[in-house]
């Protein structure tokens, strides 16, 4: 069982939505999060580096707002609906905008594939968890 799903388990609230849908959204992001760190470092390696400093600064950009949505699900007490969506949203359309990138890339690059794979499942996970929001 993920951490992240054990310490929701533990909080003293009951929270504002399946425990199941958060968990794995939190987990998408800190894969994701990891994926396009690693992805952005890999191409900082690459020969043809000048074609993928976009890449570069989405994986850069995606992964901060993961780890950022990753803190703002994980804190349960005074929830704030909107200030989650809000978060929701942003982390959802910057690994669409990653994802989309990477994969321009992913026929060249094996990292870029699967930062795209891990960007896609993210996006997903964000939808289903503003989705269970509602």
């Amino acid at each position: 069982m993920p951490y992240s799903k054990q310490l929701l388990e533990t909080h003293p609230w009951a929270g504002h939505v399946d425990r199941e849908v958060l968990s794995a959204c939190i987990e998408a992001c800190v894969e994701c999060a990891q994926a396009c760190t690693a992805c952005a470092d890999a191409c900082l390696s690459e020969d043809d580096l000048q074609n993928l400093r976009r890449c570069v600064r989405l994986d850069l950009d995606c992964a901060d707002i993961c780890a950022v949505t990753t803190r703002v699900l994980s804190r349960q007490t005074a929830y704030d609906a909107p200030t989650s969506k809000g978060q929701l949203e942003a982390c959802r359309e910057s690994c669409a905008t990653c994802a989309k990138e990477c994969e321009s890339h992913a026929d060249m690059h094996e990292h870029c594939r699967l930062c795209a794979e891990a960007c896609r499942r993210c996006e997903r996970a964000c939808e289903q968890l503003l989705q269970a929001m509602k």
